[in-house]
Parts: C-alpha cells; sequence; structure tokens
C-alpha cells in the first residue's frame, strides 16, 4: 500500500464511521470548566466532566497554580532524578500517600502513564532468576491504561502471563487463583479499577483483599474515579467499604477530582515505590510534573481534607440526580457513583440524543462500542460538587423534553 492508497483507506474508514452516525466530534469550550460552561455563546449545564467536585476553577486552586508559577517557574525542563525534582513535588507525593492511606507515592504525568509504568517495572527484572514466571490477575472490564500497562509489560517481559477475570466476579478470580495454587508463579499480582468508568460501578475490595491475602497476591487499584468521590472524606473506593489503609498499592490522577489538570500517582509501601524510582521507565525518561499543577493538587487536597462538605454535596447531588432521572422513566445503570448511565441501547440513538440535550442547554456525550458493549450505548452523566440543584433541575426538564421527543420515555 502505497501513501496514496493509505490515505484513501483511511478517508474510507472516516467515512464509515459517519454514516454509521458514531463519528466522535469535539465541542469547544468558551469558558472555564465548571457546572455550567459556555459553548456557541449559550451557557449550558456541564454533564460530561470528571471535574467531580467543582475544584477545576475554584479560586484557591487557581490561586495556587499563580502561586506556584510565581515561585517555581513554568516548568522543570528535566526528569525528576536529574535536575527535576522541587519540595513541592515531595510534600504532593507525602500529602498524597497520606490520603489514600499509603506508606508512600511516586508521581507521574498521568495516571495513564502510572499503570504503563507500574507492570513493566515489577515483572521485567529476574531479580536475579534465571528461570520464573509471573501472573497478573485482571478484571476484563479495566481501563484503558492498565490493558495498554499489561501489553507493554508482557511485550517486555516474556514470561509473564495475563488471566481475564469475569468484572466483579469475585467467585471467578477464585476459582482462577485455585487452578494456578499449584503453580510455581513468582509474583502474583491482582488488578481491578476502583470504579469501572463506564458504569459507575465499584469493584468488589472486599472479596478480592480477601483472595489476595489468601494466596500472596500484590493487590492493586486504579482510583481514578474514586479518589475525591467516594467515601466520607473523599478517600476513595477503600474508604468507602471499609478498606482505607489496606490496599497494597493505589494507582490515581490530579486530573478528575484532584483538581482537573494533570498528573498521576503510585502509591503503596515504601520498598516498593523506591523501586519503581529506580526501574520505572517512563519516571525515568519523563519531565516532572509542572509546579503550577503541583501547587494546585497540594491545594485541593487541602480543600477536600479541610472543608469535607464539598465531597458530601457531591453525595447530595449525586442522590438526588438519579432519584429525578429514573423517576422521568429513563434506565439508569444503579449505584451511587457520580457517574451516571442512561442506557439508550443504539450508538446512533445516543448520538442524536447528545446532540439534541446541547440544543437543549445541556452538553453530555454518548459512548458506544467498543468502548461499552454493543447494544448498551448510553449517555455517560457525570454530576459534581460545581452543580446547584437549579441546575440540575434544568437538566432534567431537558431531558424530560429530548426523551419525549425521541420516544426514549
Amino acid at each position: 500500500m502505497n501513501l496514496t492508497e493509505l490515505y484513501q483507506t483511511l478517508g474510507d474508514e472516516l467515512k464509515k464511521i459517519e454514516d454509521a452516525k458514531t463519528f466522535k466530534y469535539e465541542v469547544p469550550l468558551e469558558s472555564v470548566q465548571n457546572g455550567i460552561v459556555k459553548v456557541a455563546g449559550r451557557d449550558v449545564v456541564m454533564l460530561a466532566s470528571n471535574n467531580y467536585l467543582g475544584l477545576a476553577n475554584h479560586p484557591k486552586v487557581v490561586e495556587a497554580a499563580h502561586r506556584g508559577l510565581d515561585e517555581w517557574g513554568y516548568g522543570m525542563a528535566s526528569v525528576r532524578f536529574l535536575c527535576g525534582t522541587e519540595p513541592i513535588h515531595l510534600e504532593l507525593e507525602r500529602r498524597i500517600a497520606a490520603f489514600v492511606g499509603c506508606e508512600a507515592a511516586i508521581l507521574h504525568g498521568s495516571c495513564f502513564a502510572a499503570n504503563e509504568a507500574f507492570f513493566t517495572a515489577i515483572l521485567s527484572n529476574d531479580f536475579g532468576q534465571t528461570e520464573y514466571q509471573d501472573v497478573i490477575y485482571s478484571d476484563q472490564f479495566n481501563h484503558a491504561s492498565i490493558i495498554d500497562g499489561i501489553r507493554l509489560c508482557r511485550a517486555v517481559a516474556k514470561n509473564a502471563v495475563l488471566r481475564l477475570y469475569r468484572n466483579r466476579d469475585v467467585d471467578h478470580l477464585a476459582q482462577m487463583l485455585d487452578e494456578d495454587k499449584d503453580k510455581n508463579y513468582r509474583i502474583r499480582i491482582i488488578v481491578t479499577d476502583g470504579v469501572f468508568s463506564m458504569e459507575g460501578f465499584m469493584a468488589p475490595l472486599e472479596g478480592l483483599h480477601r483472595l489476595a491475602r489468601e494466596h500472596g497476591a500484590l493487590f492493586t487499584v486504579d482510583e481514578s474515579h474514586a479518589t475525591g468521590v467516594l467515601g466520607a472524606t473523599g478517600r476513595g473506593t477503600p474508604e468507602e467499604l471499609g478498606l482505607h489503609g489496606q490496599i497494597d498499592c493505589i494507582t490515581g490522577t490530579f486530573g478528575k477530582a484532584l483538581g482537573g489538570a494533570s498528573g498521576g500517582f503510585i502509591a503503596g509501601k515504601k520498598e516498593l515505590i523506591e523501586f519503581l524510582r529506580q526501574k520505572s521507565r517512563p519516571y525515568t525518561f519523563s519531565n516532572s510534573m509542572p509546579p503550577s499543577v503541583v501547587t494546585a493538587s497540594l491545594a485541593a487536597i487541602d480543600l477536600i481534607e479541610q472543608n469535607p462538605q464539598i465531597v458530601e454535596k457531591l453525595h447530595d447531588n449525586t442522590a438526588w440526580f438519579r432519584e429525578e432521572i429514573a423517576r422521568l422513566g429513563f434506565s439508569i445503570l444503579p449505584g451511587k457513583h457520580a457517574i451516571v448511565p442512561i442506557m439508550l441501547g443504539e450508538a446512533a440513538t445516543a448520538q442524536q440524543m447528545s446532540r439534541l440535550l446541547l440544543d437543549e442547554g445541556v452538553y453530555i456525550k454518548g459512548l458506544w462500542y467498543p468502548v461499552v458493549p454493543k447494544g448498551e450505548a448510553r449517555l455517560r452523566g457525570q454530576i459534581s460538587a460545581a452543580h446547584s440543584k437549579n441546575d440540575l433541575d434544568r437538566a432534567l426538564d431537558a431531558f424530560k423534553r429530548t426523551g419525549k421527543r425521541m420516544g426514549v420515555i
């Protein structure tokens, strides 16, 4: 295939996506990220953002970002171990580790990078052994960053075995572990999302944690959609389910509830974190988090710790919206997370309803195969502490009008 043929093939594929009415389009915001945003000159209710606590434009977070620029500069122009570490980086590592209930933490450019770093750093090292096998037990619905991290690991660490267990199915995992009990695996890792981002479902951490202890496995939880969101004080799925401080390894992001900009982390035992600091390639070869993002992330943690009412407001808003959208007759997936999937079935329906809702003053996006299973297309509503009850009522009115217009309710 020459270049002309390649570009023609790419164009043909794009046309197929457009014809199927599943072409992903970008709608630029003309304002800061908030509960209400401006699109095409109009104020609309934002229901598609990971800005769960409304901190992306909180005055104290913005002020802290300015202070980071003024005191520490724009960027480090270096990786951490050369000349890319400032006291604020070390402080953020200490603060986020304590917040999620771990001994230590290491910063990354994103949680995607953190998940890519974790598996390869641990499993590609032979630790002086010549013959061995490792195994990763991964939930089949884990985030793409975990999937890609495992793929990268297995490309480098040829001795790593992957076993997928059914989504949130503790019994299926127990069966796998029992089948493997006589296999001489060197390292066993059980990994799950704390909250599955397409459904808002929580992982059954208690059962997974019990199995990890019984089988000597390293238990790893991605808390990207849970830190700041779940638990009475926002410390995530482990706090919500009574396991705070008992998880071996937690990965997460500062790009959602904790400020909404960028950056990620891995938290765990000191020995694990220091080993990653020495052996993690994305950490060793990537620039440090920018100072302004670090100081803003610290301010976000301060706000949550000093004002847990922010988390309480998110919980109240979520419960209200879930109750009212179901009362209108829409089918939603059950739960208590701020992710509220509104089930529509077909991709074209989700796409059309997203467009019509924007015309009605609500910004929400549709999701469909391959992001979710075929026939399970949905609108993913995401609630924020930045929403007032009036904002949510306005959105619900738009859903009612649009749902009836499309024959969905």
